[in-house]
């Protein structure tokens, strides 16, 4: 079993055993899913939905997308 600690900034250490079997480096992001009452750490794949910030909001679209363009 592997462990890790929360800090008190809530931040936590990714062990180097679960960051060599993700493939991930320094940079890298990482996709958390919470399934019934568990989480499941993947590494997130460059150009997916799982980058995108705004995927998961249902509210924003491609048409509130442009109209920040001149910003």
């Amino acid at each position: 079993m592997i462990h890790s600690r929360v800090t008190s900034k809530s931040q936590v250490t990714v062990p180097r055993s679960v960051r060599a079997a993700l493939g991930v480096a320094p940079g890298d992001q990482l996709v958390w899913h919470l399934e019934g009452g568990q989480v499941v750490v993947t590494r997130a794949i460059e150009g997916s939905d799982t980058i995108d910030p705004f995927a998961t909001f249902s509210e924003w679209s491609d048409e509130l997308d442009s109209a920040y363009d001149d910003l």
